[in-house]
């Protein structure tokens, strides 16, 4: 779900020729992804990957993620082909198969140069003078990043919108980096209009199961209601560290059931279980998606959005 390389991605500019792998991105790759992601049960096990903002940079645009979109010619198993892609996979076996749309989400922390300088993208505070990613198809300018960021995103919305309806596939998901909540509006129109099934997100450094059957946030208060699109954010790795502590008897900035973690998804036909795992094993929270219940919402949707010509 992004930031692979934490805190500012590959460090190296952007600009290296995509046939190339510079030292500095495989260094970052033994070390980071290779020597770490190696157990047995890992083997041959294909990661399929999006950008998060910092490996944009953090508070730059012009690191190498172009890098780590090169690495996938270079690997047998980091897939991250483009800054948005798609995946299908079949289960010949089980009879059902999933569409996963990867999408950048990232706009989100593009902002304005002069505001939020370390959280943001297009910061003139701290990308250099002359920064410049158009040869590798980013931005060119720190005065044009945000506006091409948010370009960029409407871009990919676009080509999810496009590409739902195509699906054939028993499961459609998308995965991104920024978390549950960004663009409500939008997901709800593709869980409702075009039979998104699941959200997948990361960026807060927590974990955080938003189930459609549980709307209100028990932690912040704040309203998850994503139109009965069930989501969640797996940002469990913890970056640098986690968004709170991880001590249970103190829950005052939590925002979701864990800190430290991961999830576990066990997919069929019929449902996807889902899982929220602590680090120390316990299982957090649970929920369970059946299959058409993304269908029957399209379905409505359709029904009450269509008029009749006399």
């Amino acid at each position: 779900v992004g930031d692979n390389f934490y805190w500012g991605g590959i460090e190296k500019d952007c600009g290296t020729p995509m046939s190339e792998l510079s030292f500095q991105a495989d260094h970052q790759f033994r070390q980071i992804f290779e020597n770490v992601y190696n157990g047995p049960a890992l083997k041959g096990k294909l990661w399929l990957s999006v950008l998060g903002n910092h490996d944009w940079g953090g508070r730059v645009f012009n690191n190498a993620w172009d890098q780590q979109i090169a690495y996938t010619w270079y690997s047998e198993r980091w897939i991250l082909p483009a800054p948005y892609w798609s995946q299908h996979v079949d289960y010949p076996d089980q009879d059902f198969s999933v569409d996963i749309y990867m999408i950048d989400s990232n706009a989100v922390d593009a902002m304005d140069p002069g505001v939020q300088a370390n959280h943001n993208i297009c910061s003139s505070k701290f990308n250099p003078p002359g920064a410049d990613c158009s040869a590798v198809g980013g931005p060119s300018s720190v005065g044009s990043c945000k506006s091409w960021f948010q370009s960029f995103f409407a871009e990919n919305k676009a080509w999810v919108e496009s590409q739902l309806p195509k699906s054939k596939a028993d499961w459609q998901i998308v995965v991104t980096h920024m978390p549950c909540g960004h663009e409500k509006s939008w997901y709800k129109k593709l869980h409702q209009q075009f039979g998104l099934d699941l959200l997948v997100t990361g960026h807060r450094h927590d974990q955080e199961l938003w189930d459609p059957k549980d709307l209100k946030d028990p932690y912040q208060e704040k309203d998850r209601d994503l139109g009965g699109l069930m989501c969640f954010i797996t940002g469990g790795g913890g970056g640098i560290s986690s968004e709170a502590t991880p001590n249970p008897a103190d829950k005052h900035d939590w925002y979701g059931e864990g800190q430290y973690g991961f999830y576990d998804l066990t997919i069929s036909k019929e449902q996807i279980f889902i899982q929220s795992i602590n680090y120390d094993g316990t299982v957090l929270k649970e929920a369970t998606l059946r299959a058409g219940s993304a269908k029957l919402q399209a379905d409505v949707s359709e029904e009450t959005t269509t008029t009749v010509e006399g």
